[in-house]
């Protein structure tokens, strides 16, 4: 007998549009599957093929793959894709990706998956699932650097995490934050526009989530107790909060050895302020094998690069919800 992977792909493969992403999968969906991933990687049930990012000399573009397998879930593929600074211009989001995903038992192609909503799903479920298992369970205050296409996306799944009474937001373009006051209203949540100092001095539980390439948060400004999710850097140069921050915090992260190469950490480690060896991958904590925070005094940080495995996680799942709601037909080539 087939098993069900050479099943869904013996009458061809499916092509999952964004439309279709969009209806089918849910927040809560993203969360277990990014769960589930961490905690296979951490097992060395999963693993990530090496990165290939770059910049490609047209639109000032960054372009590249992502892939990888996962044992336990069987999945098997890669993003394709990369970030063009002018497509919000256009009407477009800067972020564009296509996530392929291919039986393992057989090689063939199973589905083609529009990756944007799902990159922004997936990355606010990966903060989610660090706020889940590192924030302290009285945190009330999030603070949220960055304002831009999935800030949004961060802002609903971490609300989801704790009992969170306001929000606090600061963005290098201010213009942009009444869209997260929107939400914010929308949440039932205060907001308040704030200096970076004062979110610093207010938030129990940090965001970044932006495309610096300077530090934004400096280490003085970090109240004990808070937890950090980095989500923005994740391409060699590409900065958000001071090194130095580091050497005060817990430091957690998708995967350690892409944290050091193009994660946030790549300042830290670089610089000698912490070593590859004082991170832990967050899957760690969700299987039980590290006790995560200490005290509620401990700062955790948590440096989320951004996976292949993540894309291929959610885009399985979008596949097949699609398949079973009958919302997508077999191609065949």
């Amino acid at each position: 007998m087939m098993n069900t992977h050479a099943e869904a792909t013996a009458d061809g493969f499916v092509i999952v549009g964004e439309d279709i992403c969009e209806k089918v999968i849910s927040r809560a969906d993203a969360f277990d599957a990014v769960e589930a991933v961490f905690a296979a990687m951490a097992r060395g049930d999963a693993y990530n093929f090496p990165v290939v990012r770059e910049a490609i000399g047209h639109a000032d573009a960054l372009y590249g793959f992502k892939g990888g397998f996962d044992r336990t879930g069987l999945s098997l593929g890669l993003k394709a894709g990369g970030y063009w600074p002018g497509n919000m211009a256009r009407g477009l989001t800067n972020h564009q990706s296509t996530v392929f995903l291919f039986d393992p038992d057989t090689g063939r192609l199973s589905a083609l998956v529009g990756g944007n909503y799902l990159t922004a799903l997936r990355t606010a479920a990966s903060s989610s699932v660090s706020i889940a298992h590192l924030a302290r369970e009285d945190s009330k205050v999030l603070g949220m650097v960055g304002a831009g296409h999935q800030s949004t996306f961060q802002l609903r799944a971490a609300v989801e995490q704790r009992d969170f009474e306001k929000v606090v937001a600061w963005n290098p373009h201010p213009e942009m934050l009444p869209r997260l006051g929107a939400v914010a209203e929308e949440l039932g949540l205060a907001f308040e526009a704030v200096s970076p100092e004062d979110l610093g001095a207010q938030a129990d539980v940090i965001i970044t989530i932006t495309s610096a390439f300077e530090p934004l948060i400096m280490a003085d400004w970090i109240r004990p107790g808070t937890h950090i999710a980095c989500m923005g850097t994740d391409t060699k140069g590409k900065q958000e909060v001071d090194p130095a921050l580091f050497s005060r915090a817990t430091v957690f992260a998708d995967e350690v050895a892409q944290s050091i190469s193009i994660g946030e950490a790549q300042h830290a480690v670089g610089q000698g302020v912490i070593a590859e060896s004082d991170i832990t991958p967050v899957g760690a904590v969700i299987n039980g094998t590290h006790g995560g925070r200490g005290s509620d005094e401990e700062i955790t940080l948590f440096d989320g690069t951004g996976v292949g495995l993540q894309d291929l996680a959610v885009a399985a799942v979008a596949a097949r919800l699609a398949r079973e709601q009958g919302l997508v037909t077999p191609v065949t080539f």
